[in-house]
């Protein structure tokens, strides 16, 4: 039997599961909701989300990952009991994986896109309408967005064939380094603006009158808790076996919960200081920082537009950007592979073959959605917009709820043989007074995510 590759350091566990986890949800999604809900008020309540919902469920995944050491393809295989039907549950898992990528990808190549726009001065001098008017020439020019998301794949792919060690560890160390570095430059650039003050204020002191109520004067405070609900949850990538992987590449000298604690802190470190990239930017320059989705691809270009130098900052912020894209799709890459290598024997070199060519056809649904195939849209919406809600309001939370059940249900795995994985090694426990809570709170915040996430995108939409 072969044996299975292992991480060659620690730091490259977390560094690359929280690669993983910070992705756009983090740089993109983050701060235009901070923005959407009042600023410093909201960033506490995700916190405290964070904790009691995301944290819990990334320790059960990394457990079932390590305890199998297997991927989500056969790890339910290996420790359900027997008769059971948990490891049915693969099937969603590895859906979850290629849907995600559908439009991931085509994310990706937007973002390494707009590095050399901005490099080439592209939106230089442009009004606010005509930089919109440059992102709806992009995603009308099918063969540009093909091109962009086959070199990602490419990049991805050509970084998984070196191998577990010599490949996705070393290189995704170097990116994450690279992040980081960006990050904090950025954060230095924007907070040294003249004017950049109001946006920290907005930022860093909790208004929860700004949490309870909207500049139009409507009641929110119920619809910021659950944007911060499913921001703490939606942002570690969870339910779909892409920690489960990670979990089933290391050894158990370390315990779990105090890993993931340090992967979450990393996460929520990232998105922490995205903000503090975006909000001082936009307050110095009269820029409203809740614009939403559009808010990185045409708000910002026009920040850059006003700033000194603004080209390079613009470049180095997607560039930044890309690094949080390709970080999650190196990932989940990673994941897809081991699917095949696990399931059937597949060398990784045939694995790669194989899904090289199936995620370039899995990804142009994605980006004839936004051109030759833009008349398909039920109930208004194009495909990228559907293939984000499978995987964001059904598979994250349905898949994340069967790790949570799989884990405290005595014709599972069970809350004994979990807490005894999870407690491996050195390092924080995890805490034996939530079995309770884990056992039958925690489930019922998970449905009410599933089904509230449900009733926004079909009546609120």
């Amino acid at each position: 039997m072969k044996e299975r590759e292992r991480f060659s350091s620690r730091l490259g566990f977390i560094l690359i599961s929280a690669g993983c986890a910070i992705g756009l949800g983090n740089v993109w999604r983050f701060p235009y909701i901070v923005g959407q809900y009042g600023g410093a008020a909201f960033v506490l309540i995700y916190l405290l989300f964070l904790v009691i919902l995301g944290l819990p469920i990334m320790v059960m995944e990394f457990a079932v990952g390590r305890a199998s050491q297997k991927s989500a393809a056969l790890s339910f295989n290996v420790l359900e009991p027997k008769g059971t039907k948990w490891h049915l549950y693969r099937y969603g898992a590895m859906a979850g994986n290629y849907l995600l990528m559908m439009f991931y990808t085509t994310v990706g190549g937007w973002m390494l896109s707009y590095v050399v726009r901005m490099l080439k001065g592209e939106f230089t001098g442009l009004r606010p309408d005509e930089v919109s008017g440059v992102f709806g020439n992009m995603l009308g020019d099918p063969g540009s967005l093909t091109l962009w998301m086959i070199v990602v794949v490419v990049i991805s792919f050509g970084i998984c064939s070196l191998g577990l060690k010599n490949g996705v560890e070393r290189i995704t160390k170097v990116m994450m380094t690279c992040l980081l570095l960006l990050l904090l430059v950025l954060c230095v650039r924007s907070v040294t603006l003249p004017g950049a003050i109001e946006g920290l204020k907005f930022y860093l002191v909790p208004s929860f009158h700004n949490l309870m109520y909207n500049a139009e004067g409507q009641f929110i405070l119920g619809e910021a808790i659950y944007a911060a609900m499913g921001q703490a949850f939606f942002s570690l990538s969870l339910g779909i076996g892409a920690m489960a992987i990670f979990g089933s590449y290391i050894g158990k000298e370390r315990s779990l919960t105090g890993e993931a604690v340090s992967i979450g802190l990393l996460d929520t470190f990232v998105a922490f200081m995205a903000g503090l990239i975006i909000f001082p930017a936009c307050f110095a320059f009269g820029v409203n920082p809740g614009e939403g989705p559009s808010l990185i691809f045409i708000t910002l270009p026009n920040v850059f537009n006003q700033m000194p130098g603004g080209n390079l900052w613009g470049a180095f912020f997607f560039l930044f950007m890309s690094f949080a894209a390709l970080s999650t799709i190196i990932a989940v890459f990673e994941n897809i592979l081991s699917f095949a290598m696990d399931l059937w024997g597949w060398s990784r070199k045939k694995a790669i073959a194989v899904n090289f060519v199936a995620i370039i056809l899995l990804s142009l649904p994605c980006i004839f959605g936004h051109s030759i195939w833009s008349s398909f849209a039920p109930m208004g919406m194009d495909i990228q917009t559907w293939e984000d809600f499978i995987v964001s309001n059904n598979l994250l939370p349905l898949g994340s709820l069967v790790y949570l059940l799989f884990c405290v249900a005595k014709r599972g795995w069970g809350w004994k043989a979990f807490l005894n994985e999870a407690d491996q090694g050195e390092g924080l426990k995890f805490p034996k007074w939530s079995k309770f809570y884990v056992t039958y709170v925690l489930p019922f915040i998970m449905l009410l995510i599933f089904i509230i996430g449900y009733y926004q995108f079909f009546f609120q939409t």
